[in-house]
């Protein structure tokens, strides 16, 4: 990837932030107390061979700043120039996420997925400006603002961010590139708003692939992310590209080649998400490795995936005509590089 100064991340991102991103979840060793090498560079290299331009390594599992930096640098390593690395701000306070940033900076991120903590409980849109600002003047990395009612600022705005707050962070924040626009989800209000306000200045991204190939044929998108949709093999990196380059037709017979899956994996998250504004890790990394990457265990706390759920994600990969493994379940927390 390409090397830019703070002051010129916004004409970086124009050029660099295209194509799709997709998450990685750090492996560990069976007993949990440290990072597994080998499951972390297959799992890079598979998004890599995917098609996928960028990938998310999260950190919503229990790892440290400095665990993370050595994912980072395991990451860089295996991928090199061939695909973009978001730091992902999600530790649990305003200063270990600058610590940390600080620490996968030196190791080879590229840009920054911006979250908040749990325990960040703003009443005010001036605490919400406050916390997005001091990360951004911390980092020298150009930074993706995620507006999605996971964190609850509804209570401050109907939006969760307004457009006057988003407009305040972009005129103070230079190193703001885009916007992974989720205000109101699973609605698209706050996509298309944010698309008609800002797409001159700043990236607009939608991450779910249901909403953006449709919208594809009304809109002019060139990134999405970051979004688990590697479960789903090459289909979106391949559908994104097909869409963004004139055969939307194209790429909306292969969105309708994979609406099992779709509609498999919608029913296995309504089980967990609503009302709970969470993310079932241990879900998505059972997706994972029914496409063939490497699965393995979670730190505490980690959510359970039960057995009717893991039967109906298999049938939408089966019924989607996609890559799925033949292996048996019980292996999933085994793993397949298990350390």
């Amino acid at each position: 990837m390409a090397k830019y100064q703070r002051k010129d991340a916004r004409s970086w991102a124009k050029d660099y932030l295209v194509g799709c991103s997709s998450v990685t979840i750090p492996s560990y060793s069976a007993d949990l107390k440290r990072l597994n090498e080998r499951g972390i560079r297959h799992d890079v290299q598979r998004v890599v061979d995917l098609g996928f331009k960028y990938t998310l390594l999260c950190t919503e599992v229990a790892i440290t700043p400095e665990e993370n930096a050595r994912f980072t640098a395991l990451a860089r390593d295996t991928a090199g120039e061939r695909m973009g690395l978001f730091f992902h701000a999600g530790f649990g306070t305003l200063q270990e996420n600058i610590e940390a940033v600080k620490l996968a900076e030196k190791a080879g991120a590229d840009v920054v997925l911006l979250s908040y903590p749990s325990n960040f409980w703003p009443t005010t849109e001036q605490e919400i400006y406050d916390y997005t600002k001091a990360f951004c003047d911390a980092t020298e990395l150009a930074v993706m603002l995620f507006p999605i009612p996971l964190w609850g600022f509804e209570r401050v705005h109907p939006a969760g961010m307004s457009n006057e707050l988003v407009r305040r962070l972009l005129d103070d924040c230079p190193n703001i590139v885009a916007i992974k626009a989720e205000q109101g989800f699973p609605h698209i209000g706050g996509l298309i708003e944010s698309y008609h306000l800002f797409r001159e200045e700043v990236i607009i991204s939608c991450p779910i692939e249901s909403d953006i190939i449709p919208l594809m044929s009304l809109m002019k998108v060139q990134f999405s992310g970051t979004s688990y949709t590697q479960w789903m093999g090459d289909y979106f990196p391949k559908a994104f590209d097909l869409a963004r380059n004139g055969k939307w037709e194209e790429a909306m017979k292969l969105y309708w080649q994979v609406q099992p899956a779709r509609q498999a994996v919608g029913v296995a998250t309504g089980s967990y998400m609503p009302g709970a504004n969470f993310i079932n890790r241990t879900h998505w990394k059972y997706m994972d490795w029914l496409a063939g990457f490497n699965g393995g265990p979670l730190r505490a706390p980690s959510q359970r995936i039960p057995d009717r759920w893991m039967k109906t994600l298999r049938q939408g990969l089966v019924a989607s005509k996609l890559e799925v493994t033949s292996d048996a379940d019980s292996e999933f927390l085994v793993g397949r590089f298990p350390c």
